[in-house]
């Protein structure tokens, strides 16, 4: 095979990639998906009875009628909301965002375009930085900084008994406000960075909402997921570019043999 065509082949080589093993995973998938965790559904479908602050994904949940009763216990999955009742009880209204939250995590079909790959007992994925609307963090804050807590990453800084997680040692309890200081860092920091705060004006999560509108939440995957697609596209026709004018030159400086 001469040069030249050898320069050919390796280009169509290269243009192909993406299209054979690089090809993404199609948008059905991403866009209604759950995640891979122990109490999750396999995939998205109708529960004729969540329970409570669980209800807006009773149309398409990852979650089932039981798992969403789970969430609104003292206990959920041995996680203790309340482990400084010795100094003040969980205030009502602040627990009442950490189910939201909660059943965010169980029961949305929306986090597909956010899953990474985890090596956990109860999962294999987490989502990472999910955008949520700086109001709904706003609400979720406001309600809870005037609550108690010992650790700042509720997802790693634990001392892990039979009965549950415990404070660390050494840590003592101190309210919201003190730990985390504003809305903002409330809500990265709760769960190891689940949750990227972004304005309201931008395509982004709500943690509740009225399901029968629909789910908003379904506009904002959708979204991120396109413009994550067209990232990648032209990063990789970008770099292809950029690989064709060293293929050219490197071919232009062999000498011609006869």
């Amino acid at each position: 095979m001469d040069q030249q065509n050898l320069l050919y082949y390796t280009l169509i080589f290269i243009w192909l990639l993406p299209f054979t093993f690089g090809r993404e995973t199609p948008a059905s998938n991403v866009l209604n998906t759950c995640l891979d965790g122990k109490y999750h559904k396999k995939e998205p479908g109708f529960e004729s009875e969540l329970y409570s602050q669980c209800t807006p994904w009773k149309y398409r949940s990852c979650c089932s009628n039981s798992t969403s009763k789970s969430v609104h216990e003292p206990l959920h999955h041995n996680f203790n909301y309340n482990h400084c009742s010795s100094i003040k009880p969980l205030s009502d209204e602040c627990r009442k965002h950490f189910i939201q939250d909660l059943c965010f995590y169980e029961c949305s079909p929306n986090v597909g375009p956010w899953l990474v790959q985890v090596d956990m007992k109860i999962r294999k994925e987490r989502f990472f930085n999910v955008p949520l609307c700086q109001s709904d963090c706003s609400d979720w804050y406001n309600a809870c900084k005037n609550d108690y807590t010992c650790s700042s990453n509720w997802l790693r800084g634990w001392k892990w008994t039979p009965q549950g997680n415990e404070c660390p040692n050494q840590e003592t309890c101190e309210t919201f406000e003190n730990v985390f200081h504003n809305s903002t860092n409330f809500c990265e920091k709760i769960w190891d960075h689940s949750w990227k705060v972004v304005l309201d004006e931008k395509p982004c999560m709500k943690i509740w909402f009225d399901s029968k509108n629909g789910n908003p939440n379904d506009a904002v995957a959708k979204y991120y997921y396109e413009n994550n697609s067209a990232s990648l596209v032209s990063s990789y026709y970008s770099n292809f570019s950029f690989m064709l004018i060293i293929l050219f030159i490197n071919f232009a400086l062999i000498p011609i043999t006869h």
